[in-house]
């Protein structure tokens, strides 16, 4: 089974993110900053689990989304990162790009749409 990584500082956000995706079939772990996140992406790399995603928001204590991004590529280069967060302007997005984000969504989310991203990015 192939997991999902939710990082996010919204219990609210985590869960509905969680809710949304399960209908994947996928194992949906989350993390409450972007350190945590990637104690996360350790456990599963060290259990030889596959990681399918991870979706992270930018604005987070301790550790944002970018940071993650660049940590987590450092760790892995091909598994996609979808950023889901409040920020829209031009900088931030060519930023998480520049970071190594492999898309862009901004919150609030339709479901739907959140399902048919990560559909794409993770063929």
């Amino acid at each position: 089974m192939k997991n999902i990584i939710v990082i996010d500082d919204s219990p609210t956000i985590r869960t509905s993110v969680q809710f949304a995706l399960k209908q994947l079939g996928h194992n949906i772990r989350q993390a409450e900053n972007g350190l945590k996140g990637l104690e996360v992406v350790d456990e599963v790399m060290d259990q030889k689990e596959d990681l399918a995603l991870c979706v992270v928001d930018i604005n987070m204590p301790e550790m944002d989304g970018i940071t993650f991004v660049k940590e987590f590529r450092k760790k892995d280069k091909f598994t996609p990162v979808l950023v889901l967060t409040t920020e829209s302007e031009e900088d931030k997005m060519k930023e998480g790009k520049a970071a190594g984000a492999s898309g862009w969504m901004v919150k609030p989310f339709k479901p739907n749409d959140l399902i048919g991203v990560v559909q794409k990015l993770i063929r």
